[in-house]
């Protein structure tokens, strides 16, 4: 028993030791952005365009582009990975094509985000000749977060007790009435919180919109889905890249912006999850 006590004691300490480590990096990493950055945020920095001199460069375009990135990006996934979700779990009949299919998208969910660049590049820019533009963007970022948005989904409609959906069904509602009234309402909390972490992570990427040719240095605000953009990772990548050192600081600010929309989109998807949890 004593050995086995030590033994616990050991594997405790070395999980905390683990956990603080990795807090305590980001700590670090937190606190050294934010005094890098915090002297460039200020009115200017949100109402500038990018600059080649860093005291007056702006992140602007990188906020309205990824704005329109999202317009674009944010319809197409939850539309398609929501209602393939709804078919795979509540339409489609288990066999064996159907789990590969569910087996397919998983893996898609863990491809590298460059991959869905390369495809974006083959297919949206070049075979169907949008360019460099947001919808060519929007649609190629679709293509990453998709099989997150149809994972979550599945997940949160398979949550659904099946106790509420016979009710429905002994009560003479027919099988949309039942999805739409019970099921969907039921797994809303799930769905949203899967969306709007696929969301966010569309947000943070870069890869992929390097891979299609997105603009590093912009100097104006997109006026329609045809318009050339540029995004915040692209941005602040673009201002790492300089050799001189207030650019990087420059860069800082920008992180703190990214890092600011990032929390506020998971406090949205965990109020989101509350507030639904509470009701069903």
């Amino acid at each position: 028993m004593a050995s086995r006590t030590a033994k616990n004691s050991f594997v405790k300490g070395l999980f905390l030791a683990a956990t603080l480590f990795g807090l305590v990096v980001l700590a670090i990493l937190i606190y050294r952005i934010i005094t890098q950055g915090i002297g460039y945020l200020d009115g200017d920095f949100f109402t500038n365009f990018a600059s080649r001199r860093p005291e007056n460069a702006g992140i602007k375009a990188a906020i309205f582009g990824s704005i329109w990135l999202m317009a674009v990006a944010a319809p197409v996934s939850i539309i398609l990975g929501v209602g393939c979700a709804i078919y795979l779990e509540l339409y489609a009949k288990k066999n064996k094509f159907t789990r590969l299919i569910q087996m397919n998208i998983a893996n898609l969910a863990g491809v590298p985000s460059i991959v869905f660049g390369l495809l974006g590049l083959t297919v949206f820019v070049r075979m169907l000749e949008m360019g460099r533009s947001v919808l060519a963007g929007g649609l190629t970022m679709s293509l990453l977060i998709v099989p997150i948005i149809v994972v979550a989904s599945q997940e949160a409609l398979r949550a659904v007790s099946k106790d509420i959906q016979e009710a429905s069904y002994g009560l003479g509602a027919t099988k949309w009435q039942t999805i739409r009234r019970v099921v969907l309402p039921a797994a809303v909390p799930g769905i949203i919180t899967g969306v709007i972490l696929a969301l966010s992570r569309a947000v943070g990427e870069t890869a992929p919109l390097i891979v299609i040719g997105a603009l590093s240095f912009v100097a104006f605000v997109p006026e329609n889905i045809w318009s050339g953009f540029t995004v915040m990772p692209i941005q602040i990548f673009n201002w790492t890249s300089r050799p001189q050192t207030d650019f990087h600081d420059v860069a800082a600010a920008g992180i703190v912006v990214l890092l600011i929309m990032l929390l506020l989109m998971n406090s949205i998807a965990v109020l989101i999850r509350n507030k639904f949890s509470k009701r069903y």
